[in-house]
C-alpha cells in the first residue's frame, strides 16, 4: 500500500518518505496518524521495530510545517539519552528544509548548556522525565504552550522507575494531546498514565516473525512481584510427584541464594546449585550429574549469559528470571531434537518490568506464549512501600490493632485451583507421574 492521501500528509513530505526508505505506510502507521491528526489522546501498544518512532515522528513534523515559533509546542518524553540523540536525529534527517527548532535534554554535567539551548528557541523538545522535570523546576523549560505530550517507550520508562517525572510534567502541563507508545501495557504503566489518558483510545499492532521456532510447550505465569514469584515456585515443588526433576534459571547469585535457603527451609526435598560458590550450599558440577542424581530433584542455575545447557529428559524448566538477552531464553526452550518429543515443558514467571522481554521473545519465536491462572492457594505479596503507607495510616488513624502475619500476605480466591495447563498438557504430566 502506498501512502495515500487519507493519511493527510503534506505533499513536500510525501516526497521526502521514498529516499529515506518509506516506502509505504506501516500497518501502525496505517492505523493511528489519521487519528493523531484528529486530535485523538491515543495508547499505541506494538513490538519492537513496528514503527513506532517513525510515526510520531511524521506526525509532528506534518503538524508542525514550516512555521518556527521558539517556543516548546512538542514535548517528547523518552527513556535514555542515546533514545534522545536517535530521535534528533531522525527529525533533522527528515526535516532537512526546516527551520524547527530541536533541543535535547538528558543527563550531563550541568544544566546550562541546556537551558541556553531552550532560552536560544526550541519547536520540539526530546528529554529524559528526570532531565526535563530537573529544567522545567528550574524555570528553564517553558510548558505553557506545549500542545502534544509524546510518552515514547512508555514502558522501559517505568521500567527505570521515572513515573514520577512523567506525572508531574503532564500535570504542570494545561491542555495538550498526549499520545503513548509502548510494547506493552500492564498495571504499573497504566498507573502512571492513567491520571492524563482516561479517555484515550486503544490501538494495538501485533508482528510476529512468518518463520516459527520449534520450542519446548511454554507456560508464562504474570506475578506483581518478587516474592510472589517465590512462593509460586516454592508452591510447585511441593508436588515432587510431578516436578520430579526441574532446572531453575536466575540471573544472580543473590537471587540463587535466597531460592536455595526457601526451598530447603521449606521443604525436605534436595536442591543444589550448579557450580556452587560456597560449602553453604550443596553443588553439582553439570547437567549430566543432575540427571543422573537419586537426590537432588531441584537444580538452581545462575547464569544470565550463557544459554548452552543440555536440557533434553529433564522435565521442567523454570525461568525464575528472564536474561536480559532474548536470545539466550530461545536458546534454553528452543528443542535440539525431534526424538525427545515434549518430554519438557518450559515455564516462566514474570512480572509487569518482565513483560516486554516477554514480547519479543514472542516475536522472535513467532508464538504467543499461552497464560498460566495462578493457583487459588497462591499467597500474593503486596508491594513493600504500599503496605507501610496503609500501615502508617492505620496507626495514624488508631484504626484496628493488626493481625501477625498479615503484614505482606494476600489470597487471590478469583484464580482456578489448578495451574491452567491445557488437557494435552496435563495428560502429558500424568504420563510422567505415573513413570516417575
Amino acid at each position: 500500500m502506498a501512502w495515500s492521501e487519507k493519511l493527510k500528509l503534506n505533499k513536500s513530505l510525501l516526497n521526502r518518505l521514498a529516499p529515506m526508505g518509506y516506502l509505504s505506510p506501516k500497518e501502525i502507521q496505517q492505523k493511528t496518524l489519521a487519528r493523531i491528526y484528529g486530535g485523538q489522546d491515543l495508547i499505541t501498544i506494538g513490538p519492537e521495530g513496528c514503527g513506532k518512532t517513525a510515526t510520531y515522528v511524521l506526525s509532528v513534523s506534518n503538524r508542525l510545517g514550516y512555521s518556527s515559533e521558539g517556543v516548546p509546542r512538542v514535548l517528547i518524553l523518552v527513556p535514555t539519552k542515546e533514545h534522545v540523540l536517535d530521535v534528533i536525529g531522525r527529525f533533522e534527517e527528515l526535516n532537512k528544509n526546516k527551520p524547527l527548532q530541536l533541543v535535547g535534554l538528558y543527563a550531563a554535567p550541568g544544566t546550562e548548556s541546556q537551558m541556553d539551548a531552550l532560552a536560544d528557541g526550541a519547536d520540539i523538545v526530546v528529554a529524559t522525565p528526570d532531565r526535563a522535570r530537573s529544567i522545567y523546576l528550574k524555570l528553564g523549560l517553558n510548558l505553557n504552550k506545549i500542545e502534544l505530550l509524546i510518552i515514547d517507550d512508555a514502558d522501559q520508562i517505568v521500567k527505570q522507575g521515572l513515573q514520577l517525572p512523567v506525572a508531574e510534567l503532564a500535570n504542570s502541563i494545561t491542555k495538550s494531546q498526549h499520545l503513548v507508545f509502548t510494547e506493552v501495557m500492564h498495571d504499573k504503566l497504566q498507573k502512571m498514565i492513567g491520571p492524563f489518558m482516561e479517555n484515550a483510545a486503544v490501538v494495538e499492532v501485533e508482528e510476529l516473525t512468518e518463520s516459527s521456532i520449534e520450542t519446548w510447550p511454554q507456560v508464562l505465569y504474570h506475578v506483581p512481584n518478587f516474592g510472589t514469584k517465590l512462593n509460586l515456585l516454592n508452591l510447585f515443588m511441593q508436588d515432587d510427584e510431578l516436578f520430579t526433576k526441574t532446572v531453575v534459571f536466575v540471573n544472580t547469585r543473590q537471587t540463587a541464594e535466597k531460592i536455595y535457603k526457601t526451598l530447603q527451609n521449606k521443604q525436605t526435598t534436595t536442591v543444589a546449585i550448579l557450580n556452587s560458590w560456597s560449602i553453604e550450599f550443596k553443588g553439582i558440577a553439570d547437567i549430566n550429574e543432575f540427571k543422573l542424581s537419586d537426590q537432588a530433584r531441584i537444580l538452581i542455575i545462575a547464569d544470565e549469559k550463557s544459554g548452552a545447557y543440555d536440557l533434553n529428559y529433564i522435565p521442567f524448566i523454570i525461568h525464575f528470571e528472564l536474561p536480559a538477552e532474548k536470545e539466550v531464553f530461545i536458546e534454553r526452550v528452543t528443542k535440539t531434537s525431534a526424538e525427545t518429543d515434549d518430554d519438557t515443558m518450559a515455564i516462566t514467571l514474570a512480572t509487569d518490568l518482565e513483560l516486554t522481554l516477554v514480547k519479543r521473545i514472542e516475536q522472535a519465536t513467532g508464538k504467543k506464549i499461552p497464560m498460566g491462572e495462578l493457583p487459588d492457594d497462591l499467597v500474593i505479596e503486596q508491594e513493600r512501600k504500599t503496605v507501610a503507607a496503609e500501615e502508617k495510616q492505620s496507626t495514624k488513624n488508631k484504626a484496628a490493632i493488626p493481625v501477625a502475619g498479615e503484614a505482606f500476605h494476600q489470597k487471590k480466591p478469583e484464580n482456578a485451583k489448578t495451574y491452567n495447563y491445557s488437557s494435552g498438557q496435563k495428560a502429558k504430566m500424568n504420563n510422567k507421574r505415573k513413570h516417575s
